[in-house]
């Protein structure tokens, strides 16, 4: 007996609410919002062919999907609660469901988050996924907190989601088998630093996740700190600095750049500081169990600037992923 709508939804995502008043299965949702949180919510879409490849595994696909979104509530500092999922579907197939389910409820079950809703449908394959979470009031981390002075700093490692990536196209190879599995285990099963982003409350003066690549992302803050101070801000990166995994670090230097400045989905946390707070940032990095890399400083006038270790500027032109000009 082949499934319909409704019963897709009761086989793979249907469950008793935790934090909900009520969940999947009324046309909304209504959730809780505690005195004195806030109410923080983000959307990201995954496509087939343009997010990831046809062959993935399900199950990382679950994962990802959800994680990305959690990426950008660690980046707010907020506490999961609950998550929308729009399922858009070639054709009902079974074993991916159930494949793509385990991995999405696997990490769900991490942060005790309900699916409270959503949306399925016939069409290409995309996910789009709309979390929610909560924040104690005014002490959200936002992109426009950064102030002249600040150091700028970055959880785990740059770029090897990016290395990942460009094996697959054939444009690089990893230094080992080993290295290749460690970068592709980047790409397909990002780890959201939600404790980080949560412990930096009150630490951090402005974050952003690195989704699509360091450059592009820092330059959001400093965009967004420029127009909240009303002057020019802009930031010095200290390349010899970045956090390098071994395998992005096998490469040749060139490529380490590309990798750790404009390679997307690390889903790190990028932030900032003031330097007085250096030892309050690594108390939240201990605390989150995450390491974290100070890597440049704010400062003022414009643009985002990457320094060698001679104080020279690096004169090369590094793009994020952007979804119409990449």
């Amino acid at each position: 007996m082949s499934l319909g709508e409704f019963d897709l939804i009761d086989t793979y995502f249907r469950r008793p609410p935790r934090k909900a008043a009520l969940g999947v299965g009324d046309d909304c949702a209504l959730l809780e919002t505690p005195a004195g949180l806030q109410l923080a919510v983000s959307c990201d879409t995954l496509v087939a062919g343009r997010h990831f490849r046809a062959d993935v595994d399900p199950r990382s696909l679950g994962h990802k999907a959800l994680a990305v979104n959690l990426s950008d509530l660690a980046a707010c500092g907020a506490d999961p609660s609950a998550f929308l999922l729009a399922l858009t579907l070639p054709r009902i197939d079974e074993a991916f469901l159930a494949a793509f389910s385990e991995g999405l409820w696997t990490l769900a079950d991490r942060y005790a988050m309900d699916l409270v809703g959503g949306d399925t449908t016939s069409g290409p394959l995309a996910l789009t996924i709309t979390v929610f979470g909560h924040v104690p009031r005014g002490q959200a981390l936002l992109r426009s907190g950064a102030r002249a002075g600040d150091d700028v700093w970055v959880s785990g490692t740059l770029g090897d989601a990016r290395l990942a990536l460009e094996v697959q196209r054939s444009r690089l190879s990893a230094a080992t088998p080993a290295l290749l599995d460690a970068a592709r285990a980047r790409l397909d099963w990002p780890s959201p630093r939600v404790a980080l982003g949560q412990a930096l409350r009150g630490v951090a003066s402005a974050a952003v996740d690195v989704s699509d690549g360091l450059l592009a992302d820092l330059g959001h803050v400093v965009e967004a700190s420029s127009r909240a101070a009303g002057l020019r801000l802009g930031a010095r990166i200290d390349a010899g600095a970045l956090p390098l995994s071994e395998g992005v670090a096998a490469l040749a230097p060139t490529w380490q750049l590309d990798c750790a400045l404009a390679g997307g989905d690390d889903y790190e946390l990028c932030f900032t500081a003031p330097a007085r707070l250096a030892t309050a940032v690594e108390a939240a990095a201990g605390t989150a169990g995450v390491p974290v890399t100070r890597i440049g400083r704010i400062e003022a006038g414009g643009g985002v600037q990457v320094l060698q270790a001679d104080g020279r500027r690096i004169e090369r032109e590094f793009g994020g992923f952007d979804h119409f000009l990449s």
